[in-house]
């Protein structure tokens, strides 16, 4: 038999039938300008859309830009900007990650909630009777855990039972939100104070800034998990195996690939990397979390995710956009007199700007789908051939 008539299972070199190569011409030659259109496009349409929305509403649109980037550039204002990309590229890399695979892990508020309440609880304890660098150390691995195990049963429940991924993360997501705050107002509640908190960890505690700014490590930590991700997706067997799973899960068992174990893998590294963001965002700014907080930074990060191409790499520049959106757009949204829910309207906008560009684009034919359709394909094809 002929290399072409084998089957995948058969092939012991997954790499040779998803190549590039196995690609179609016209998608490698357009993949720039599909990228630009794809990436950068639905940015670009809901900034002017919201310009538009400005307008009618008696508001000038450049000076309303114009007071975010005044907010979230100059002076030091920078440094608050790059502070709230270190959990944002964190629960990035966390979704990406899982995303290759083609599975959703909606639970990321219940995973982020929850591993800052244990952090938050725990900090100060931990912070009395050791070394700084050592607690540290173990809170981020406390956060990383707990986020982990927070996903275990949505996991168990995909690999081995098929249940839809979104429904059952979904309901953790409302369950870890209500664990964490009975832990706030429970046993980790701070008995110095009548509002329901944790106990506030001293500055000395947190995890210090980096030299001549504000801006604290957490953020370093962030850039090295990017780094790692992208390796891990783009250079190992298990990034392989990751987007064979997502590309197509039928064909992922006739290859060999032990999908049961990869599920749950996909969901405990994502959940893990989600609680991870918790530890930055808690020991690098708050110290503290109060009940019935949610930061909600998972429903802000996932269209920029998607705009990235599930690429780690690629994300960075659009979680940056966002940071600035963010901490600008308090600034901007004060001085026109609007709530600061006119930025959420923004990455509505970018959301349904990013859908139509999807949907014109496969009716274009401009190249592949924000998930692996290329590496599809080449699976189909070899299938075909076999």
């Amino acid at each position: 038999m002929t290399e072409t008539a084998e089957t995948p299972l058969a092939h012991p070199s997954i790499p040779d039938f998803v190549a590039e190569e196995s690609l179609p011409r016209e998608s490698r030659l357009s993949r720039p300008l599909d990228t630009l259109i794809r990436g950068v496009g639905p940015v670009v349409l809901a900034l002017i859309a919201g310009g538009i929305l400005l307008l009618a509403l008696g508001r000038n649109p450049v000076t309303f830009y114009g007071d975010i980037y005044q907010g979230g550039i100059t002076h030091d204002a920078w440094q608050d900007t790059v502070m709230r990309m270190a959990p944002l590229l964190l629960i990035a890399a966390g979704l990406v990650f899982i995303f290759r695979a083609n599975i959703w892990n909606l639970g990321y508020d219940g995973q982020f909630m929850l591993a800052a309440a244990m952090i938050a609880g725990f900090a100060p304890k931990l912070e009395a009777h050791l070394a700084v660098w050592l607690s540290l150390v173990l809170l981020f691995l406390v956060a990383g855990v707990t986020g982990a195990l927070w996903t275990v049963v949505p996991a168990l429940l995909k690999a081995y039972s098929g249940v839809n991924e979104i429904i059952t993360t979904l309901m953790m997501t409302f369950i870890g939100l209500s664990l964490a705050n009975v832990l706030v107002k429970g046993p980790f509640q701070d008995p110095t104070i009548n509002t329901p908190q944790t106990t506030a960890l001293p500055l000395s505690g947190m995890l210090p800034n980096i030299p001549h700014t504000r801006v604290h490590v957490g953020i370093l930590v962030a850039f090295a998990v990017i780094l790692i991700v992208h390796y891990v997706l783009t250079r190992t067997s298990l990034g392989l195996r990751l987007r064979v799973l997502g590309a197509n899960p039928r064909t992922a068992v006739h290859a060999g690939i032990g999908v049961k174990r990869l599920i749950v893998t996909a969901f405990l590294v994502s959940g893990f990397l989600i609680g991870l963001a918790a530890a930055a965002e808690i020991l690098g700014i708050w110290g503290y979390v109060r009940a019935d907080t949610n930061f909600q930074y998972g429903d802000a990060v996932i269209p920029f995710v998607f705009l990235a191409r599930l690429n780690a790499l690629a994300v960075v520049p659009f979680v940056a956009f966002y940071s600035l959106l963010s901490i600008g757009g308090e600034q901007a949204t004060q001085n026109a007199n609007l709530p600061t829910d006119f930025l959420l309207l923004i990455v509505g906008l970018i959301l349904l700007f990013m859908s139509l560009t999807e949907y014109f684009g496969r009716k274009r034919d401009l190249g592949g789908s924000y998930l692996t359709a290329g590496l599809a394909q080449a699976l189909r094809r070899k299938a075909e051939n076999a």
